[in-house]
């Protein structure tokens, strides 16, 4: 399997070089040259497999042979043993024909965490192989940096840095990142919103000297690996439910779009998906996109589900490349407009095409709290805020004939203001994920200046250097 950019003017790579990558050294966004496709009988035959070997499964067509089997399903095993669930992904009956898909088993009680611990693995399998070190900056509206770094915590090779926008965060999302006391792992507050967090790691990948200074590396939803993972539950949940004999729905709260793409791949694999249905918060920027096809952003506002604070929603590049009939050339002159006037038209073709595979909707603030209720009332369940943006939408795009899922991205201990102030209780962490109160924080706060930003890592990693040496 090869893998080529979506803006059609990098090299095409192997599986193990597109994972240590991350980014397109052009800008794009890397994607498999072509789509494995299962049979119908195939996809059956995974019915009632355990999560592992249904990742294996999954996994295989896209590495292309490129690591052996065993050492493939030896990493699988090992990332999930860390989750506290034997299903891993287990869903959730909350109606007749609705279901929430809980992904928040995980170490750090997000879905980030399905993706990240098989990265974190396969991208140190790979580095050992090389022997090669790496550097990883990444930006986070939440999850992703908690997630990462309890991943990456154990990688010897490994450098991580990940920027969140300060005060834009919960209080556990943040301690999730700076009270975890691995000397590889680094927590930087940029004074900043998500969107001048995600800017700054695009521009030092675009900056070729820095990129080769450090061995620079992606984590984020835009290195194909986490995509890759997220398919999984997709096809875990389907089946679950009657799939491939019957279509399944879902609807996914995102805005970095890279979690529902990974439902249209699996769909484009063979899953018989019915709807695919984005849910957005007040940021909405995917929903104003399918309704009007204008991609204009405006001003983040902040919200009580802040992992959806953000208009740039990277891994939307990669739906436009499908799009577009795979044209690179389209794919560049969208994101050529966006840089320069924050916007850009949907050609009528390619929006067509995303309305095909794609609904969308919204939820305000005062909405998403009165669904935490309505959940808690309706069926006893408390769930985070990002969820209940989700099972809010689900609702105006529920085919009473079709199960719908929603996918359940947190444990609402992550957000307790938020919970607390819908249904009166505050949230507990499961037993094991407790944070201690008086735990040491350790992070750099910074101004929204990427050459400053540049010049603390690179002190950083020359304090780790001369450790080591």
């Amino acid at each position: 399997m090869k893998y080529v950019s979506t803006r059609g003017h990098a090299p095409e790579l192997s599986f193990k070089d597109a994972l240590l990558v991350g980014l397109a050294s052009d800008g794009g966004l890397y994607v498999p040259s072509q789509w494995p496709v299962f049979t119908q009988e195939e996809i059956a035959q995974l019915r009632g497999k355990p999560y592992v070997d249904v990742a294996l499964q999954i996994f295989e067509p896209f590495v292309g042979g490129e690591i052996d089997s065993d050492a493939l399903r030896s990493m699988i095993t090992d990332a999930y043993s860390t989750f506290r669930h034997p299903a891993v992904t287990p869903l959730v009956q909350t109606g007749p024909n609705d279901w929430l898909l809980e992904l928040f088993h995980g170490p750090t009680l997000a879905f980030k965490d399905v993706a990240m611990q098989v990265l974190a693995r396969l991208m140190d399998y790979v580095l050992e192989e090389r022997g090669e070190q790496l550097t990883i900056v990444g930006a986070t509206s939440g999850d992703t940096g908690g997630a990462a770094m309890s991943a990456f915590q154990a990688c010897k090779e490994i450098q991580t840095f990940f920027m969140f926008p300060d005060g834009r965060v919960s209080d556990f999302q943040r301690r999730q990142m700076t009270t975890l006391g691995a000397e590889n792992c680094h927590a930087i507050a940029i004074d900043g919103n998500f969107d001048d967090c995600q800017s700054m790691v695009k521009a030092m990948f675009a900056d070729d000297q820095f990129c080769e200074t450090v061995q620079l590396s992606a984590v984020n939803s835009i290195n194909w690996g986490r995509v890759m993972a997220q398919v999984v539950y997709y096809f875990t949940s389907a089946l679950a439910l009657g799939a491939p004999a019957s279509k399944v729905s879902f609807t996914v709260p995102t805005g970095n779009f890279g979690d529902i793409y990974a439902g249209f791949v699996a769909k484009k694999m063979g899953l018989p998906i019915d709807q695919l249905v984005i849910a957005t918060n007040e940021n909405d920027i995917l929903e104003r996109t399918l309704r009007t096809g204008q991609h204009s952003l405006k001003k983040v506002v902040a919200t009580i589900t802040p992992s959806m604070d953000i208009q740039i929603s990277s891994n939307f590049e990669r739906l436009l490349f499908e799009a577009s009939d795979r044209e690179p050339a389209i794919v560049r002159g969208l994101m050529d407009s966006l840089k320069q006037s924050s916007s850009y038209d949907l050609p009528a073709s390619v929006a067509e095409a995303i309305s095909e595979d794609f609904e969308a909707g919204r939820a305000t603030q005062t909405e998403t709290l009165a669904e935490i209720l309505r959940l808690y009332t309706d069926a006893g369940y408390i769930s985070d805020p990002h969820t209940a943006v989700a099972t809010f939408v689900a609702k105006q795009n529920a085919n009473s004939d079709v199960p719908m899922v929603t996918l359940s991205t947190a444990h609402p201990a992550k957000f307790p203001d938020a919970v607390q102030s819908a249904i009166g209780l505050v949230p507990a962490p499961p037993a094991g994920r407790e944070i201690a109160e008086d735990a040491r924080e350790e992070l750099i706060r910074m101004e929204n200046d990427i050459g400053a930003v540049k010049a603390a890592i690179l002190t950083k990693l020359n304090v780790v250097s001369t450790r080591d040496g």
